[in-house]
């Protein structure tokens, strides 16, 4: 019997057909989307890894130069109360007319005062004639002091680290000497050395000429700060990396740790150090490494470099101190833990991998699905992805039917959803970052502020006491520098609240009346020319409790909402001042019949350097520090819009425990 052959394909055949096809394309697919994502997995980590340790080395660069910054700022200290103390009268009156004991009284108390270790008076000639911690000390010679020396040679006030050796420590008193001697701690990687102690301290010190009538020299006064251990001196200004440490990481600590450490070394050897050893104690004594010791001290470059410090693994700055003559004396270091950034670190690049492979998975299911498409589904689908690409992630499939094809389609949608959520959070990082540095923008200016205005209001305020001493009880100008006083302290406050805006410290706190502090800030503006033709309308609250709260602060939210409505109101119209007890609050309300606050700026009216005001006319800090203050106390502040116009501000201040007790 013959057979004839079926001209048609069997089932077999095609069905084979179509799989091989299938698989085909899915296999070029996903080896398309497995490459380009090992490729995107790899640059990721390789960029994420650079950034955060990029990140970390630029924080401790700011780190450290906030650390000199504040370094420079005691030795400042110093120069000014030795330049102050070497040209009052009192001291030339003293000296020439050989009245010793009320000198050395006088040396004392303003050693004291000041916070210094060391103040001492030579004659002409460099030999000590007085110190203030150590009277039966005198007769030996300082001339070979680089400050004291350069003075006699006739410099104007100098100052400088350098370093002290144990015998003249010894002279000064004090127990000077005892502070200094420090025995080295085995340390890994340090250099060889042949001593096992040192008896030498690094001092920051200055040096001023006490000159007669004339001018001519007549004797030199030295005062200075021993680092050497000196977190054991009694005083908040006295261990300089504390206050660094307090200043720039506010105590911040991150698993039970400190997030920030700073040292003072001596060549290189740790005398001043809030790095903890391994049994809880300041590391004093510890080394730094050879090769940090010749980068900065030998060859007086900077290092800036992830190191294990003592007992931890820190992202590192180091850089030299240096004398008056420029030589390396030793080295100033801050550092920021490592872990945490580590940990920053291992989070984000779990969360980038997770997303790069549930975009894996998405792309590898497309393509499965793709592979068994019809003409129309793959068309949307087509469509679809050209809105992905126009970053339309709201587009969505609709399925023609329930299949694979509807699965697919529910995948692809799946797919924009998690992109769409990929970039919301990307975009919140981003705004978090953003915010981060302009905190600390905030920050390194307000630092900056302290600085450049701190010095010179000292001056104001210590030359106004100088005059005040010399003036009798009965002289007219004694009621003048009292207020230049008052008023140069009162500056000083300002600007430290200029930094407590930054770093949200908490207010000193005294029991007051709102109804004093509004009479007083008002009485003291309408002398000013802009409150001119405004009218003050006042309606207290005559039994209003009392409440605690930092006086300046609040004086200066008054003033603050009342300067600005006055400018609001172009120098013309009237400030209504009311005060009342709210339930358990003292509420203070500021109303001006200027034109309002616009609803567009509203959200934005208390934010950092936002302001309204021409260029000049206002640094957009007033309100923005007002609301840190008020909030500070606990309380609260708002603003509305009059029905009649104008603005109105309400401040709400809690009362003490206990009401009105």
């Amino acid at each position: 019997m013959r057979l004839r052959a079926d001209p048609r394909p069997s089932y077999v055949g095609g069905a084979d057909l179509k799989v091989s096809l299938r698989a085909k394309v899915t296999a070029s697919l996903l080896v398309v989307v497995v490459a380009t994502g090992a490729v995107a997995t790899a640059v990721g980590v390789s960029l994420i890894g650079r950034a955060f340790v990029q990140q970390a080395q630029n924080k401790v660069r700011v780190d450290l130069n906030s650390a000199r910054n504040l370094f420079l700022e005691r030795m400042s200290d110093v120069r000014d109360v030795v330049r102050l103390t070497a040209s009052s009268y009192f001291t030339r009156d003293c000296i020439l007319g050989g009245r010793p004991d009320e000198l050395r009284a006088k040396l004392e108390r303003i050693r004291s005062e000041e916070g210094l270790d060391v103040l001492t008076l030579t004659n002409a000639e460099g030999v000590v004639i007085c110190r203030a911690g150590n009277p039966e000390s005198v007769g030996d010679s300082l001339a070979d002091d680089p400050l004291v020396g350069r003075v006699m040679d006739g410099a104007a006030p100098v100052m400088s680290a350098h370093i002290v050796g144990g015998e003249r420590l010894r002279r000064e008193g004090l127990g000077l000497a005892e502070r200094a001697h420090i025995e080295f701690v085995d340390t890994p990687r340090a250099r060889e050395l042949a001593e096992s102690e040192q008896t030498s301290g690094m001092m920051i010190g200055a040096a001023a000429p006490v000159s007669d009538r004339d001018g001519r020299l007549i004797a030199v006064l030295y005062g200075g700060v021993l680092l050497n251990r000196d977190f054991e001196v009694a005083g908040p200004d006295h261990c300089i990396v504390d206050r660094v440490k307090d200043t720039v990481y506010q105590g911040e600590t991150y698993r039970g740790k400190d997030i920030g450490t700073v040292t003072i070394f001596q060549d290189d050897v740790r005398i001043s150090t809030n790095v903890m050893d391994s049994e809880g104690r300041r590391a004093i004594g510890t080394r730094v490494s050879e090769e940090v010791y010749e980068r900065v001290v030998v060859e007086g470059g900077r290092w800036v470099a992830p190191a294990f410090v003592v007992n931890d693994w820190y992202i590192t700055a180091y850089e030299p101190i240096r004398d008056i003559d420029g030589g390396v004396l030793g080295i100033l270091y801050v550092g920021v833990l490592r872990q945490k950034y580590d940990d920053l670190e291992r989070e984000t690049l779990l969360r980038f991998l997770g997303i790069t492979l549930l975009g894996m998975f998405g792309a590898v299911g497309a393509a499965y699905y793709f592979s068994r498409s019809l003409v129309g589904p793959l068309r949307d689908l087509t469509d679809a992805a050209h809105e992905f690409s126009r970053h339309n992630f709201a587009h969505r499939v609709v399925p023609r039917r329930r299949d694979e094809l509807a699965e697919l389609a529910e995948a692809f949608n799946a797919m924009a959803e998690s992109v769409e959520e990929r970039d919301r959070t990307i975009l919140e990082r981003q705004q978090q970052v953003m915010e981060s540095k302009r905190l600390a923008t905030l920050g390194q200016l307000a630092a900056g502020v302290a600085h450049e205005l701190n010095n010179p209001l000292g001056s104001i305020v210590m030359y106004a006491h100088l005059l005040l001493e010399n003036t009798g009880p009965d002289d007219p100008r004694r009621s003048n520098l009292d207020k230049v006083i008052r008023q140069a302290t009162r500056c000083q406050n300002i600007v430290r609240n200029l930094l407590d805006f930054s770093r949200q410290s908490h207010p000193n706190v005294a029991r007051a009346d709102v109804n004093e502090l509004v009479g007083s800030v008002l009485s003291s503006l309408s002398r000013q020319k802009r409150f001119q033709g405004i009218g003050v309308e006042m309606d207290l609250q005559a039994d209003l409790p009392p409440v605690m709260v930092d006086v300046s602060q609040i004086e200066q939210v008054i003033s603050n909402i009342a300067v600005n409505a006055a400018d609001a109101m172009g120098g013309r119209g009237v400030l209504a001042v009311r005060t009342r007890l709210d339930g358990d609050c003292v509420e203070l309300v500021l109303a001006d019949t200027g034109p309002g606050v616009d609803p567009d700026h509203m959200d934005r009216l208390f934010e950092p350097f936002f302001t309204t005001k021409e260029v000049g006319h206002g640094t957009g800090l007033g309100l923005a520090v007002s609301h840190g203050i008020v909030e500070r106390h606990g309380g609260s502040i708002a603003v509305a819009n009059a029905t009649r116009g104008g603005a109105v501000f309400t401040v709400r201040l809690p009362l003490p425990e206990g009401g009105e007790s």
